[in-house]
Formats: C-alpha cells, sequence, structure tokens
C-alpha cells in the first residue's frame, strides 16, 4: 500500500468527489435525450467515478464492488435494453428504433431515455472493465 493509500484526506475527498461525479453521471444520461449530453458522456462521467475510487483506495476497491461477472452482466444489460427497444419498435411495424410507436405517453422522450440508460450502463461497465483490467496487469 503506498502512502496515497494510506492518506485519510485523500481518501475522503475522494469519496466525497465520487458521490458527486456519479450524480453529474446520472443527470447526464437522464437529461441526454432533451440537452447536451448522453448516454456515451454520462457513462464515462460515471465510470470516472469508479477510477476515482480506485485510484485513493487501490484496484481491490473496484475489484470488491465489480467482479467481472457484475461488468459482463451490466455490459449485456444495456446493450439488450438498446437493441430490445429497436425490436419492439420492430415488432409494432415501424423501422428500428423508431421511438413514436411505443405504445408510451411520451414515445419518442421515454424510448430515447431508455436508448440513454442502456448506452450509458454499457459504456460505464466496459469503461470500468477496460480500467480493471489494464490495472490488473500492473
Amino acid at each position: 500500500m503506498n502512502a496515497a493509500h494510506e492518506s485519510l484526506v485523500i481518501r475522503t475527498i475522494c469519496r466525497l468527489v465520487a458521490v458527486f461525479t456519479q450524480l453529474f453521471g446520472l443527470y447526464v444520461i437522464m437529461h441526454g435525450h432533451s440537452s447536451p449530453g448522453g448516454g456515451f458522456q454520462g457513462g464515462v462521467i460515471l465510470a470516472s467515478s469508479f477510477i476515482l475510487l480506485a485510484v485513493s483506495d487501490g484496484i481491490g476497491e473496484v475489484q470488491r464492488r465489480f467482479s467481472l461477472k457484475a461488468l459482463t452482466i451490466l455490459t449485456s444489460a444495456g446493450v439488450f435494453l438498446y437493441a430490445g427497444i429497436g425490436v419492439v419498435c420492430l415488432l409494432l411495424g415501424a423501422n428500428f428504433l423508431d421511438y413514436g410507436i411505443l405504445p408510451l405517453p411520451e414515445p419518442r422522450s421515454l424510448g430515447m431515455l431508455g436508448i440513454e440508460i442502456g448506452v450509458g450502463v454499457t459504456v460505464m461497465a466496459a469503461t470500468v472493465s477496460i480500467f480493471r483490467d489494464l490495472m490488473l496487469f500492473e
């Protein structure tokens, strides 16, 4: 364990900043369909909060929070959400990802929100997985 992992100040500040980073990442994902940002940007912001925790607490913290199985499930779930919305549109007789046909109160807005969430989850899990794999080669 190096000095950064033993510093109470660094660990406390990183944990505090990580919470606000996660909230901002969720905000970017949730408002990506109506404002700048979206799933990719929000997913990277979320992943950066977990990487910040890994830098302050060590790679063991990321391994504890995200096992390889959990990262695989999250990555797959995001892809399935994205593709599932497109397949539902196809089954209802529209084009792939033509949200207007979805039987929802605000079909375009909620359809795009589902897509943004799927992309955000996939990007977050894939980025954390890449970081985790690179740190294990250290």
